[in-house]
């Protein structure tokens, strides 16, 4: 489990692709790893494989090749870093799993005084729709953010200039393709939403209202 929070801009110094899968090392400045530590690529959850001088590196899977912009990186490339919570550890930005939903792409930054608001499309089919929200939580390549606004097919979050200054945010461009990752707790409302209840009715305003959640 994760914040959100970034602890270093990383660099990929070697993808060794093994059929469709790969092994990523990546030099940091973050404190030495240990082999089996998880550890957050641009908000992809990956397990530390080896050590190396300066870096670690981590295995990738077939799946998180597909689903992720990992599968599209390349030697060079900067990645935001964050090593697993520990017990006791504060949570400045959201629980941020680490599984990522879809990959979406950058449509517009505006700059607003010092922050900028950012334009991200929806993903096409829809799908996520219900579990992102205004003044929700969502994590953009491994960064937590506060969405804005919510459209039908793109929805917008504010970056603040530590955000823009501490990540890999400084290097995007409109096109850039993102790792997205809904809140954890709207995967859950929203599953349930969608399966209904034990009795086989529906979880709706009504019912919430019943049972005491909302006046």
């Amino acid at each position: 489990m994760f914040t959100g929070l970034i602890q270093d801009v990383g660099r990929i110094s070697r993808l060794a692709k093994h059929g469709t899968e790969a092994e990523i090392s990546v030099t940091t400045a973050l404190p030495s790893s240990e082999i089996g530590e998880s550890i957050a690529i641009n908000g992809v959850c990956l397990s530390v494989t080896k050590l190396e001088s300066g870096g670690f590196t981590a295995f990738a899977s077939t799946e998180t090749l597909a689903v992720t912009g990992l599968g599209k990186a390349t030697s060079g490339t900067g990645v935001n870093l964050e090593r697993a919570l520990r017990v006791g550890d504060p949570v400045g930005g959201h629980f941020v799993a680490g599984h990522v939903d879809a990959t979406v792409s950058l449509q517009s930054r505006t700059r607003l005084q010092e922050a900028e608001r950012w334009r991200i499309a929806m993903p096409a089919d829809g799908s996520l729709k219900s579990q992102l929200a205004s003044k929700g939580s969502v994590a953009l390549d491994g960064v937590s953010l506060t969405i804005n606004e919510v459209s039908s097919d793109w929805f917008e979050v504010m970056v603040i200039p530590i955000t823009l200054e501490h990540t890999t945010f400084c290097d995007m461009h409109v096109g850039t393709m993102l790792n997205l990752e809904t809140d954890v707790l709207a995967k859950y409302v929203a599953g349930q939403l969608k399966r209904g209840t034990a009795d086989g009715g529906t979880v709706d305003m009504n019912l919430l209202r019943r049972t005491g959640f909302v006046r």
